[in-house]
């Protein structure tokens, strides 16, 4: 594994070199202090183009087949610009904030825990645990809530949802979900990798194009159609299905529903919110609207249940 390493290390320093020979001489010292330093923070931002790709192609498909209503060049345009601004703030905030605050955290393990063969598949089950965790609060926590609610304003359902993502993760704090791996010895950085493998799982599964799989997949994984259910705004679906890459969390803590296409169809969206192609209200107006809940209310305790409480009671 270390000759693997000492190769996607080289390809990291690579990468760091073409972004400095592109960018002008003047911020080269604001670039190094964000460009990634280990080659695992590249996972992500590497994944933007061919998610593009795989958009048009499924594009493609559907229009072939009918469902070109599906798709529309100002949403997904939206789409891709919000998971470009979201990637971007997430690598700059995570250099200058989020690893450093890890790192230190890291000081404090329990126990040391190498990636090998054989840890890499206990320590991804461990990361899907705490996304679930993750996920779930960000369902029902309005705090959590005012990042994650872009994700859920799409009307529609193809591969650029997947790319309707907030800049305001990092604010809220997504990565303290998974602080306590880190503090049982997985280092930051192979955490953050694996949460990444996490998302780009996610890119495949916003989709229509696919239906439902094998029962046994159904039963294991979040698929298509689990997720399809997760993005519906009819009661049944509500809060349902808030596994990454695996469903088994779902079934196991009762938050998990079949979708029934033909006698409950998903309808997508955020409930009581609109569906909209305005980035800055996408990514601010259920903040702000929380904020001004706070902010209003009077006394402290009342100030806090407006951050604590469920999403629904922000108007």
């Amino acid at each position: 594994m270390n000759g693997i390493t000492e190769q996607l290390n080289a390809l990291k320093d690579t990468l760091n070199d073409g972004v400095l020979t592109i960018a002008p001489e003047a911020i080269h010292p604001t670039l190094v202090s964000i460009l990634p330093q280990h080659w695992q923070e590249w996972l992500l931002p590497l994944m933007g183009g061919p998610f593009v790709l795989i958009f048009l192609l499924e594009w493609f498909y559907q229009s072939r087949r009918g469902q070109a209503e599906q798709f529309s060049a100002k949403r997904a345009l939206t789409n891709f610009s919000l998971g470009g601004t979201y990637i971007t703030f997430e690598l700059i905030i995570q250099a200058l904030i989020v690893l450093p605050i890890c790192l230190w955290l890291y000081q404090f393990r329990l126990f040391t825990i190498d990636v090998t063969w054989l840890s890499a598949l206990p320590i991804f089950i461990a990361v899907e645990f705490c996304y679930y965790w993750f996920h779930r609060a960000s369902h029902r926590i309005s705090w959590f809530w005012s990042a994650h609610i872009v994700h859920h304003t799409d009307d529609r359902m193809n591969l650029s949802t997947a790319m309707r993502q907030s800049l305001l993760y990092s604010v809220t704090g997504w990565w303290l979900f998974f602080t306590p791996l880190m503090l049982l010895g997985v280092h930051p950085v192979w955490v953050f990798f694996f949460y990444a493998l996490d998302l780009i799982y996610q890119f495949f599964i916003h989709t229509e194009t696919v239906g439902k799989l094998p029962k046994w997949v159904e039963y294991v994984f979040d698929t298509p159609s689990n997720h399809r259910a997760h993005h519906g705004t009819n009661a049944a679906y509500i809060d349902k299905n808030y596994g990454g890459v695996l469903i088994i969390f779902d079934r196991l803590f009762g938050t998990y529903v079949e979708e029934d296409p033909l006698n409950n169809p998903v309808r997508f969206g955020a409930y009581g919110e609109k569906s909209n192609d305005n980035l800055f209200g996408l990514i601010f107006s259920f903040f702000g609207r929380m904020w001004h809940k706070a902010l209003s209310a009077q006394g402290l305790k009342q100030k806090l249940k407006a951050f604590i409480h469920p999403p629904s009671e922000i108007k």
